[in-house]
């Protein structure tokens, strides 16, 4: 093999562009069947780095290709080309020379599955795809919506049977696709400038009343409980068996009754004094 094959040639597009990856890309020659099965077989047996990174450089051109078709989606196309060179590692590492076939038949699958992740995981905020199923509806739909536009009843039924899919799943997958992402910060003009809403409006509750009954039950718990402490211990056991429990149902006068070893009677009578004591304990604090 030339050593030297792969030693780009000089360019004079700028550092960091992406003109200038896909002419350092091109400049790598493809390889011939005698040596890509070289080098396919050294990583393979021998785990040959340097020889993984040939077949890598010599393919570059070919993720570029793929990546071509995936500009549609609104990003930017370097980073397709970036996740494919992913996919196109990921082949390298699972390719078998034995199997008799190009590596470029072989990598083409896992390029495709990884620049496929990248535009479902980026191209909305919410996921219009997560099963198998509908990511593979999703990318065969897209390009069957650029030469017919928008779907009527019987292009849906051609588009189910062709993709061996149910029409509801077609015009599902056709409404994710054709809904768009909506801030939750909308703008509003406001003197003839637009500034970002931060807030969104609740019909359904009164933030002003929430907080001011929560205010308002704080206090007079607290009003409560200090007038609580102020009664003798057996008359407290009383309020709170037959008020203020809320773990166990209400206590009869009967059982309070039989606990204290006295008349219902005369606990209706504890209670009552209880009851009045709390009203003038409460209206001093």
């Amino acid at each position: 093999m030339n050593a030297n094959i792969f030693t780009p040639q000089v360019y004079t597009h700028s550092l960091g562009s992406l003109e200038a990856y896909i002419y350092l890309a091109n400049s790598y020659p493809i390889l011939t069947v005698q040596e890509e099965q070289y080098l396919s077989r050294n990583f393979f047996y021998k785990k040959d780095i340097a020889a993984a990174k040939k077949i890598i450089l010599s393919h570059l051109r070919f993720v570029i290709h793929i990546a071509k078709h995936y500009t549609g989606y609104g990003l930017q196309q370097a980073d397709i080309i970036q996740e494919g060179n992913i996919g196109l590692m990921k082949a390298v590492k699972k390719f078998n020379p034995n199997v008799g076939v190009r590596l470029v038949s072989f990598a083409i699958h896992w390029i495709k599955a990884e620049i496929h992740e990248y535009v479902l995981r980026n191209w909305r905020i919410v996921k219009v795809a997560t099963t198998k199923s509908q990511r593979k509806l999703f990318f065969n739909l897209r390009k069957t919506k650029k030469k017919l536009g928008w779907f009527h009843k019987n292009e849906i039924n051609i588009v189910a049977k062709t993709l061996g899919v149910s029409v509801k799943d077609v015009c599902e997958m056709e409404s994710r696709m054709s809904a768009q992402d909506i801030t939750t910060h909308p703008l509003i003009k406001q003197q003839n400038n637009f500034t970002s809403n931060i807030f969104l409006k609740d019909t359904h509750s009164n933030f002003t009343k929430l907080i001011e009954q929560h205010n308002w039950n704080k206090y007079i718990y607290r009003k409560l409980y200090y007038a609580i402490q102020q009664l003798d211990q057996r008359s407290r056991n009383i309020i709170n068996a037959r008020w203020l429990n809320k773990q166990h149902h209400k206590q009869t006068l009967q059982s309070l009754a039989n606990n204290y070893g006295i008349s219902a009677e005369r606990i209706r009578q504890l209670e009552t004094n209880a009851i009045k004591k709390l009203r003038l304990l409460i209206n001093k604090i």
